[in-house]
């Protein structure tokens, strides 16, 4: 482990650039699927939060089930969707940086879902008819929902982009850890370890820490940030 740690910071103080192009490529794909999620996830959480359907019950347990769904069964599916005899193998995506993408989104969509639906359901349910009796429109009251659900919203974000990048079982079976084109950290590693490379796999595994810790500390300085706002 200790020599794990010393190739991490050789690797990062000489600028090694395949761990460079690996760790961006990284944080590209993962940020994607996040953002992806977010434009997916939190209008359906407005939406179950505070609409009443038949069927409301069902959409809820769906998302829900969603959020614990196993990496490798979204990477399973995506890839029957992809492959070349698949329903979506004319756009010619298996093992491309788009594959990964979709993935990741369908991982990163359940739980930004539930973590919104939680946070807009939290609100008091007068506010909704406050907000209606002083005028506003119906785009100023999902604005001004979501600014109040702001702290919550942050956490989904958070949520989501850590359930994305710590994952490998869909890159690996949609991207194939193709070398300069598909690798990321997760399957940088397990290929690392695989080949009895445990030192670079230590390496790699601390710097996709570092990562998920930076990108996560931002995201926390603003939510904190929000609550004094």
């Amino acid at each position: 482990m200790w020599d794990g740690l010393v190739k991490a910071a050789q690797m990062l103080a000489s600028g090694d650039p395949e761990v460079w192009r690996i760790t961006l490529f990284t944080l590209q794909v993962s940020g994607t699927a996040t953002a992806i999620s977010v434009l997916i996830g939190v209008p359906l959480g407005l939406f179950l939060a505070f609409r009443v359907f038949p069927g409301r019950h069902l959409a809820v347990s769906l998302v829900n089930l969603g959020m614990g769904l196993p990496p490798v069964v979204v990477g399973l599916f995506v890839s029957l969707l992809l492959w070349r005899s698949g329903p979506l193998g004319f756009l010619g995506w298996q093992y491309t940086p788009m594959a990964i993408i979709i993935a990741q989104g369908i991982i990163a969509s359940p739980i930004v879902t539930g973590f919104s639906m939680a946070a807009i359901g939290q609100l008091n349910p007068k506010l909704k008819l406050q907000i209606l009796a002083l005028g506003a429109s119906r785009w100023q009251l999902v604005w001004l929902l979501l600014r109040e659900a702001r702290l919550g919203l942050l956490a989904a974000v958070i949520a989501g982009f850590g359930g994305v990048i710590s994952e490998v079982g869909a890159a690996m079976m949609v991207g194939g850890n193709i070398p300069g084109h598909t690798r990321t950290l997760t399957t940088a590693t397990v290929m690392e370890v695989h080949k009895g490379n445990f030192d670079i796999g230590i390496a790699l595994s601390v710097i996709l820490l570092l990562l998920a810790y930076v990108v996560t500390f931002s995201l926390t300085l603003l939510q904190q940030k929000g609550r004094y706002t």
